[in-house]
């Protein structure tokens, strides 16, 4: 069959309830392997959380027993949420965010623009991250309506002390727009593609760090 896209089997996956088994098994598999690969690499990673599983009562559970298993140090994970996870209660939902920050875990949130947005979003819940959705950043070198978005988002998220990370980079003119513009992270296939665990270790030891430097898979 190969390969399976993510917008395939995700909704397939909540639909049948298998997205709570999944979403548990990736927390817990790059806990693990991250703590594996920092003691020769200064890693953080991300994981994304279905908005199902987010507004499930037991979710904080969740997160604490898997780090406690694996020894993970929270600093070094994000979780990754969309707009569609505070749909149905705000409140509950401001609640488990500050929970997980008092847990030491960053958050961001994922795609926005593309969802139910609202700027008092980026004022109300305590997150690190907003994570520009692809359908602003593959055509905002040549369409400028996606520029002034773009810059937009960049300047209010950092009025509010948050960091910008550009999803779906696919070019070198792209990536140079960003950087003028100030966005503080990139994603996408001019980075990297997706790799299996080998050719990953291979990549980042390969690179140089300067002091300090923490790299985010």
């Amino acid at each position: 069959m190969g390969n399976v896209p993510p917008d395939k089997f995700i909704p397939i996956a909540e639909e049948t309830g298998l997205i709570i088994k999944i979403d548990e098994w990736v927390l817990e598999t790059a806990c693990r392997e991250t703590k594996e690969w920092n003691f020769s690499y200064p890693l953080k990673v991300a994981v994304n959380i279905s908005p199902l599983h987010f507004r499930l009562p037991h979710f904080l559970n969740v997160v604490d027993r898997i780090l406690k298993k694996t020894g993970f140090d929270p600093s070094l994970l994000e979780i990754e949420i969309t707009e569609n996870s505070f749909i149905d209660n705000i409140e509950d939902c401001i609640s488990c965010l500050k929970i997980l920050r008092e847990m030491n875990v960053s958050i961001s949130i994922d795609d926005f623009g593309k969802g139910y947005s609202s700027l008092n979003y980026l004022r109300i819940f305590p997150i690190n991250y907003l994570k520009i959705d692809r359908t602003f950043i593959q055509e905002a070198a040549q369409n400028l309506g996606d520029i002034t978005i773009v810059k937009t988002i960049i300047y209010l998220a950092h009025e509010l002390n948050l960091k910008v990370v550009a999803e779906g980079v696919e070019g070198r003119e792209v990536m140079n727009l960003l950087m003028e513009l100030g966005c503080d992270e990139a994603q996408g296939f001019y980075i990297s593609k997706p790799l299996p665990r080998g050719e990953f270790e291979k990549l980042v030891s390969q690179m140089n760090y300067p002091a300090n430097y923490q790299y985010q898979h």
